[in-house]
């Protein structure tokens, strides 16, 4: 799921906006830590889907590109062109910064995810049970010997 530089492309989504058509009995979730990100994959095969915040409330999906590509349509065709590029200074090797479209596309990922909660529709998502606000897969905790492992791999 790293490109060349390191890095993972994210298309920036409201969870209304994922629909699952099949596979949801293999849809897992994790986490680094008992605050962090709820990082959703498939368990029998391991593929990252994308994360989000831990209050159902906040309507936000990273949806990890490796997992939505297809032969028709394209991802650009699906999303368009790359809005953003951020957290370079990690990169492996140069990756052009772009801060006047980062700002940009961050205003227009903020005005989705305000306008979502906002009218309640934040309430589908694939992710939670909107009526208790629980993740519909028990998030995994990972522990400081699995976070280390982790880490180290990368």
């Amino acid at each position: 799921m790293l490109d060349e530089h390191g890095g993972t492309a994210i298309v920036a989504a409201v969870p209304k906006q994922v629909h699952f058509t099949q596979g949801l009995e293999a849809l897992a979730c994790m986490s680094l830590s008992g605050h962090g990100l709820l990082r959703w994959y498939a368990s029998c095969c391991n593929t990252p889907i994308g994360n989000t915040p831990r209050d159902f409330k906040m309507p936000y999906v990273g949806l990890i590109e490796s997992c939505l590509k297809s032969n028709s349509p394209s991802l650009q065709e699906s999303f368009g062109p790359v809005r953003m590029v951020l957290n370079t200074k990690s990169a492996r090797g140069r990756v052009k910064s772009t801060p006047v479209s980062n700002l940009v596309g961050m205003l227009g990922v903020m005005k989705s995810v305000i306008g979502t909660r906002l009218s309640g529709a934040y309430k589908r998502n694939p992710f939670f049970e909107t009526e208790m606000g629980t993740p519909v897969a028990r998030p995994h905790e990972l522990t400081k010997a699995e976070r280390e492992r982790v880490t180290n791999a990368a």
